[in-house]
């Protein structure tokens, strides 16, 4: 059993789940050696199928045991061996475990979104004819199914409500066959007074059960949610985030990918600005659901994508706001150096040794001017990247809602315009009477008109780079996002306002700093 359940009846703080969250982190880590394990078990067994003396008895046995195996870490290859065990149990003539065998591919056949075909099976399946030993085997098998559709239809309510029912009908069968004071009769008792809103009474009788089973045993993890549901319904945010991380610390150890847990936990790191743990959570759960081939959860933690986006996203603008931190002390520092200058003007030594101080710093000021834009450039780029590479990877989960929000290029146009906001700001402290200088040399009739909240416009940022010393034309389309032909015609166009047209971009070089 773990030591980190709580007593009956705790108050989980802050220190818990910091507590609880580095656990989590550290098993995480060790993931690795948990699936090995795993799959060592099933080549044990499969390498045992090699076996001729076997008798069918055991054959089929030995198949079950393979499919219960990779149930839940692999499901294509659990619903392979639940297919062979069944065609070659109904050809054997044995109805019990040809019987046993369509109550598993039916209820993880939702998985692979064939919830047609899931329900057909389980219809087939008469609960009034099952084998006594069978009923409460295909009763759960029955609750599972319809959970999983009920996940599958959580956005239409109507839909889930009916299958919701269902998955409660069956669990109440469910009930009356297992035998009282076991772990599984525990745990479904403990749900039903759940959906019956005793959270009480559920919660008592699952911290009690968590308190006696083992970590690794698959209903711990079950049973973690559960209390993880019921800090929510009583607005335990910290409980609830406890409870999840156990939940998802014991499908660590169990090697289970077809999970919930650790993407709920991911959503909720989000929303506490925890960006790391949310990148780390949610990227984590989408490659479990990859690598079990389980369609449903790769539908549902695709649905979480914007938020990986959005976490990678609030990294590179942190990033950016230290950037333009620096910038701007940088800025104040040569503010502070030229006022130094004016006092010491009057000593003709002392100037000199000021003036080429300050045209040294001037220059390397433009020359990190320059690295950061060229840094930014280079993050947009990147950005880009991301946008294509997480198209590749949405067409592979046929995510095609999720294609037209990155294909919409609505990412790139924020990136755009944070760069925009950081770059005007960043600039205009340097050269904060630019845009007064450049009307200085325009025509009275074409002079700039900057509309109100505007600091540069397109036209100004263009020179603005010039100005920096960046004056190649695909350099500057590439940094502010534009073709190479709009910049050219951006560049025309000034010349074309200009008091002296030949000489224009000469002025613009000449534009003096604070």
């Amino acid at each position: 059993m773990s030591s980190l359940v709580m007593s009956a009846n705790p108050t989980i703080g802050e220190h818990d789940v910091a507590r609880i969250l580095e656990t989590l982190d550290e098993e995480l880590k060790h993931c690795d050696i948990y699936i090995n394990t795993r799959l060592h078990t099933i080549d044990s067994l499969t390498c045992r199928l090699d076996d001729n003396e076997l008798s069918m008895h055991e054959r089929l046995k030995l198949i079950f045991d393979i499919g219960e195996a990779y149930n839940a870490y692999d499901v294509d290859s659990a619903m392979i061996f639940y297919n062979r065990g069944f065609e070659l149990a109904t050809e054997f003539g044995d109805d019990s475990i040809s019987t046993r065998f369509a109550i598993k591919r039916a209820t993880f056949m939702p998985l692979l979104l064939f919830i047609t075909d899931a329900q057909h099976i389980m219809d087939s399946i008469s609960g009034s004819v099952v084998p006594e030993g069978l009923r409460a085997e295909y009763f759960d098998g029955q609750r599972q199914m319809y959970n999983y559709i009920s996940n599958f239809y959580s956005n239409y309510p109507e839909i889930y409500r009916e299958y919701r029912n269902r998955e409660i009908e069956s669990q109440d069968s469910l009930i009356k066959e297992l035998s009282k004071g076991t772990p599984q009769y525990r745990l479904n008792h403990a749900e039903h007074l759940f959906y019956s809103r005793k959270y009480g009474i559920a919660k008592n009788e699952l911290m009690s059960l968590v308190s006696v089973i083992d970590d690794r045993n698959p209903l711990y993890a079950r049973a973690c949610h559960l209390l993880s549901d019921i800090s929510n319904a009583n607005d335990d945010y910290s409980g609830r985030i406890y409870y999840l991380a156990l939940s998802a610390i014991s499908d660590i150890k169990c090697a289970t990918l077809e999970v919930s847990s650790l993407q709920e936990l991911g959503r909720l790191m989000y929303n506490r600005n925890d960006i790391r743990r949310s990148y780390d959570y949610l990227s984590h759960a989408l490659q479990n659901a990859v690598n079990c081939k389980v369609a449903l959860r790769i539908i549902q933690t695709s649905q979480e994508l914007p938020i990986i986006e959005n976490a990678h996203k609030a990294q590179i603008q942190s990033f950016r706001r230290r950037i333009f931190i620096v910038i701007t002390i940088l800025a104040l520092l040569l503010t502070a150096l030229f006022l130094a200058l004016r006092t010491v003007r009057r000593n003709n030594v002392i100037q000199n040794r000021m003036s080429s101080k300050l045209s040294e710093a001037n220059r390397v000021k433009d020359v990190y001017i320059s690295q950061f834009l060229n840094l930014c450039s280079t993050y947009m780029d990147n950005i880009n990247q991301f946008n294509k590479l997480v198209n590749r990877k949405i067409s592979a989960g046929k995510g095609d809602d999720l294609l037209k929000l990155t294909k919409s290029g609505k990412f790139v146009e924020e990136q755009s315009r944070e760069f925009y906001k950081i770059f005007d700001d960043a600039f205009l402290h340097i050269y904060p009477t630019f845009v007064e200088d450049v009307n200085k040399l325009l025509l009275p009739e074409k002079k700039l008109e900057m509309r109100e909240g505007e600091k540069l416009n397109t036209d100004l940022r263009i020179l603005a780079l010039m100005r920096l010393g960046i004056e190649d034309t695909s350099r500057i389309a590439q940094m502010l996002n534009y073709s190479v032909y709009t910049i050219y015609t951006y560049r025309n166009k000034f010349k074309s306002r200009a008091i002296d047209r030949d000489n224009f971009e000469t002025h613009v070089m000449s534009i003096k700093s604070i």
